[in-house]
């Protein structure tokens, strides 16, 4: 983060409560007009339940973006702040028959899906809707796998798209999610190539698919780097393009971490810091925010976020862990950050690329503590310095 941004998000944060997010909307504009310029033939379906903030949806209503909704709450939401129903896919594989048929009252007519009760279900609450199809991944590569609980082996999805049709449905195109933060770009060949199959298998049963949903995967700014997105650009079109030609189907992508990740700072402040031992080489540090306050993503350490503090000084590897009663609110005790030995109580904390899945991800009232507040950065400022 360029250090004029930072300066400006540290003092809109001044007296702000901790811990609190702060959020800059410039920067989800920059983020979505990159990948819009990347892969300028995809329709964006920004994934809603990475930042559900009210300004950041309305904002990309505003240029133009799709949405993925994960449930009807977020329906709801995308259509009073002025999305229409033909801008939304309902991407969840996992819902309630009801809340199908409110969707398909509302006017949306684009589902996800990968199981055959689920398809049952569409096929009765949302009759001549068009439905797409996700192929099971394992995530290889991805700092938060979303492999097992989604998606569907291509045998069985070949299955679905031919039931899909005799019940009625538009068997419409097929989907995948690589694993949030991918690293590894071959894991979007393979899952084309997979696509590729089901296109070329169904046809010979009549059936014309005309979309691949590329889903997520695209990277932000953690510790450890990634290439930049013009890379996964290129690269994910030329794996297009080898297995479909330069005619290509309608393709999806479904940006959350990408889209929100980079334009949020978590502020938070030190609580205490201790040790176990009198000999223990390492300090512990606790903050006022933790897994249960918005960091659940470090669990199992996966994803690991820059942390600065403005101390200066010799540093010393540290643990860092959340306020809360609970013995699993530990953040990083195998990645061992290193801090200024004199970082002291009541010092900030600014907690980087925190603006997908924190505030959205916090938990209501555990030990009391309420949810991660989040403001809004004031728009446009830093551009008249």
């Amino acid at each position: 983060m360029p250090r004029e941004k930072f300066e400006e998000i540290k003092a809109f944060a001044g007296n702000k409560e901790t811990p609190c997010l702060i959020v800059d909307l410039d920067k989800i504009e920059e983020q979505f007009d990159s990948l819009q310029k990347g892969m300028p033939f995809a329709k964006i379906y920004y994934a809603v339940k990475a930042n559900p903030l009210d300004d950041v949806v309305k904002l990309l209503v505003e240029k133009g973006s799709c949405f993925d909704i994960a449930s009807v709450y977020e329906l709801n939401q995308v259509l009073a702040l002025g999305a229409t129903p033909d801008r939304v896919s309902y991407g969840n594989t996992i819902k309630k028959a009801k809340d199908i048929a409110y969707a398909y009252e509302k006017g949306v007519r684009l589902f996800a899906t990968d199981s055959e009760n689920d398809l049952y279900k569409l096929a009765q609450n949302a009759p001549g809707s068009k439905v797409f199809f996700r192929i099971l991944t394992d995530g290889s590569g991805a700092d938060w796998p979303l492999s097992r609980k989604f998606g569907a082996h291509p045998d069985t999805i070949y299955k679905l798209i031919i039931m899909a049709k005799g019940l009625g449905l538009v068997p419409y195109g097929v989907s995948f999610h690589v694993g949030s933060q991918q690293r590894d770009l071959g894991q979007w060949d393979h899952a084309i190539s997979t696509c590729k199959y089901l296109f070329d298998a169904v046809a010979e049963k009549g059936i014309k698919l005309k979309m691949i949903n590329l889903g997520g995967g695209f990277p932000s700014k953690y510790i450890y780097p990634t290439v930049g997105p013009d890379v996964y650009g290129t690269e994910i079109t030329r794996y297009l393009k080898e297995d479909f030609g330069e005619d290509l189907p309608e393709i999806l992508l479904e940006p959350g971490r990408y889209m929100a990740g980079d334009a949020g700072v978590l502020v938070s402040e030190v609580v205490l810091v201790s040790r176990k031992s009198e000999y223990n080489q390492y300090r512990w540090v606790y903050l006022d925010v933790g897994k249960f306050g918005g960091l659940i993503e470090t669990l199992d350490e996966s994803i690991k976020y820059p942390i600065y503090v403005e101390k200066t000084g010799l540093t010393q590897e540290v643990i860092l862990a959340g306020p809360t009663c609970d013995s699993m609110d530990i953040l990083y005790e195998q990645e061992k950050y290193e801090l200024p030995l004199t970082l002291e109580e009541g010092d900030r904390v600014y907690i980087f690329t925190t603006g997908a899945y924190t505030q959205s991800y916090s938990s209501i009232y555990f030990n009391g503590f309420p949810p991660l507040a989040a403001y809004i950065l004031p728009r446009g400022s830093h551009k008249e310095k």
